[in-house]
């Protein structure tokens, strides 16, 4: 039976091989949510990079530029980290540099891998569905915050654990712990983040309906994958 881990922080990679595996890099809120929402309507590619000189070098190659620094949209960059952002007809075939705080940062940390997907809420069941028909182990990378564990990455992959839980077996006791914290937030999820770290950051900053989207499950089936550095569906 193939088996599942999970990686609470991109800190942690170093405890981890990859080369045999599928990685599944999670940014809830908002990296990999605003990816999802961007090929579900229609753009291109996505390219990221961990460096915000890298990402706005491509601008002038035709690229629409996305950049995100403690949940703000970067100066100087097109787009920013808000999933409704990519709904734009305007992006629709167009190719994007992205960059945010923590979720290109778990990209870049994954290299290496057998595969590398993009996971979110909004895409859950087409993620599990295509890691059914994936013959490699499975390790779910969550971005966290700054290499400090966060909350919301972590219940995405303790759903994912959920789904798969008759198709693999757990690695050790990080997909447990994740799996038992979603069955307990499952049926109310925006209540139970109500007072973790990022909610609350983003609260500040008065983004309530990204939350509330990002948390909801199965809005999507597109799984971008990245090859040769872009990623695509």
């Amino acid at each position: 039976m193939k088996t599942i881990d999970v990686c609470l922080s991109p800190e942690l990679m170093h405890l981890y091989t990859v080369h045999d595996r599928t990685v599944v890099v999670v940014d809830i809120l908002r990296a990999t949510s605003c990816m999802t929402t961007a090929f579900a309507h229609g753009i291109a590619s996505i390219t990221p990079f961990a460096k915000m000189e890298d990402c706005l070098a491509l601008k002038d190659k035709g690229y629409f530029t996305a950049g995100e620094r403690d949940g703000k949209k970067v100066e100087g960059f097109d787009l920013g980290n808000s999933p409704f952002e990519y709904m734009d007809e305007k992006l629709k075939g167009q190719k994007i540099a992205f960059t945010t705080t923590n979720g290109t940062q778990a990209i870049a940390k994954s290299i290496g891998a057998q595969e590398i997907i993009i996971g979110s809420f909004l895409n859950l069941s087409a993620v599990a569905d295509y890691l059914l028909t994936d013959a490699n182990n499975v390790l779910v990378v969550c971005a966290g915050w700054k290499g400090r564990v966060n909350l919301e990455d972590t219940l995405f992959a303790g759903a994912l654990v959920e789904l798969l839980k008759e198709h693999t077996q757990p690695d050790c006791d990080a997909p447990v712990a994740a799996q038992h914290l979603y069955n307990q937030a499952k049926h109310d999820m925006v209540d139970f983040l109500k007072d973790s770290s990022h909610v609350r950051r983003l609260a500040k900053l008065n983004i309530y309906k990204d939350i509330q989207f990002c948390l909801t499950a199965d809005q999507y089936t597109v799984v971008p994958v990245l090859k040769d550095g872009v990623l695509a569906v």
